[in-house]
């Protein structure tokens, strides 16, 4: 297990790197704001689990081999970026899937899956976030000590930040909404909704 000395580190150190805006954050106030935080859990589930993945391949040194082909991450990447732009283009015409209309209501047709595989996606698809695992996690591992425990109740931690900071996202979002709804301004919500989702696309797919 984890010594005291090394959680008192480690926690603050994930705490402050997670809840600093970037794709995953942007995403989910995104979704928030469009969806609802209910299905939006739906794409954290997805992102969680891709979170994980990254951090556990990073300390068995996966990573070091994908960063070294980066052709790896392209169809993540532009796959993943496009159909975030797709989405994005969709809002700011009201039309898409996930727009919010003049009805007050949203499309429930993103189905579950497509929800989580986009958080996936998104988490699996960031180098950025491999070469952050790379260059954090190691520090935190006592050679001397079997990894397995001390892997565990990193990637335990990690998760539940990463949890609390992309439901506080999402929770922003959600407010937004509400505040743009009650005046009226449900054009101006999805023409900002298309632009975030827009920019963590265009992000996804040259980052």
């Amino acid at each position: 297990m984890l010594e005291l000395s090394i959680l008192a580190v480690f926690v603050p150190t994930f705490f402050f790197v997670s809840a600093t805006p970037g794709m995953c954050m942007t995403l989910s106030m995104t979704m928030g704001m469009t969806i609802g935080l209910r299905r939006t859990l739906w794409m954290m589930a997805g992102e969680l689990v891709g979170v994980g993945l990254v951090a556990f391949l990073s300390v068995i040194g996966v990573a070091a081999i994908m960063l070294n082909y980066p052709e790896v991450f392209a169809i993540f990447k532009y796959v993943g970026g496009a159909y975030l732009v797709f989405l994005g283009v969709q809002m700011w015409q009201s039309k898409g899937k996930m727009a919010v209309t003049s009805e007050n209501s949203v499309s429930s047709t993103l189905s579950r899956k497509a929800l989580a595989l986009q958080g996936f996606v998104t988490a699996v698809a960031n180098p950025k976030g491999w070469a952050f695992f790379i260059s954090l996690l190691p520090p935190f591992i006592n050679s001397q000590a079997p990894l397995a425990p001390q892997l565990a109740a990193l990637i335990v931690i990690i998760l539940t930040v990463e949890f609390i900071c992309l439901l506080a996202y999402a929770s922003g979002g959600r407010t937004m909404r509400r505040f743009l709804q009650k005046n009226g301004n449900i054009s101006l919500m999805n023409r900002i909704a298309g632009s975030l989702m827009m920019g963590v696309g265009i992000w996804l797919a040259t980052g």
